[in-house]
């Protein structure tokens, strides 16, 4: 069973890689636009995305997060070859981004990253209901409102050149680790709120 999801969930991280190589090639509000591809994708062929499972788990299934999570970095990081043949230079446009996210700070990106959280758990709620628009509106507007996505962040810190990655190593690793909790976050903010 673990294998099935690891299999989804590098699925689910290609879909969020491509969507992430075409925000990084046209950037700005229709970029943010036009990654609302990758989580329709997701939702449609049912794959396992850490943004789109954290929000419904249940008790006991702290390991298959884990696996999903480890799934979807390998899958941004298979999309992140192209961005080494591609004649564009996106490798340029997505260090701008991880550096624009480190001057910010991993803190203040985890907060953020609670607003992105809760847009993606509500967005598949409505998705698995057949109502799409909250996703086509929800997508971009995390997007432009700078809350991060920890696996569109995976993509985007592959996506930047390897040697700016190694010499912010730690920074990057904090940064990331308090975007995927912020994430977490976020997705279960309705439960903490609503708790019955």
């Amino acid at each position: 069973m673990k294998f099935e999801t690891f299999r989804s969930a590098i699925l689910a991280g290609i879909c969020i890689g491509i969507a992430g190589f075409g925000y990084l090639a046209l950037g700005g509000t229709m970029g943010a636009i036009l990654f609302s591809f990758g989580l329709l994708a997701v939702v449609n062929y049912q794959l396992k995305l850490f943004t789109g499972t954290a929000g419904f788990f249940k008790k006991g299934e702290g390991l298959q997060l884990a696996v999903i999570l480890a799934g979807n970095i390998t899958g941004c990081l298979l999309v992140s070859f192209l961005v080494d043949v591609s004649p564009m230079h996106l490798d340029e446009t997505a260090m701008k981004l991880l550096d624009g996210r480190l001057a910010t700070g991993w803190w203040k990106c985890g907060l953020l990253a609670i607003g992105c959280g809760f847009i993606m758990t509500t967005v598949v709620t409505f998705a698995r209901k057949g109502q799409w628009i909250p996703l086509l509106f929800g997508v971009p507007m995390f997007i432009v409102c700078g809350f991060p996505h920890c696996i569109a962040d995976a993509f985007y810190y592959l996506a930047a050149p390897a040697g700016f990655l190694l010499d912010n190593l730690f920074p990057v690793l904090l940064l990331y680790i308090s975007i995927v909790a912020g994430n977490f976050i976020g997705c279960n903010l309705y439960r903490v709120i609503l708790k019955k």
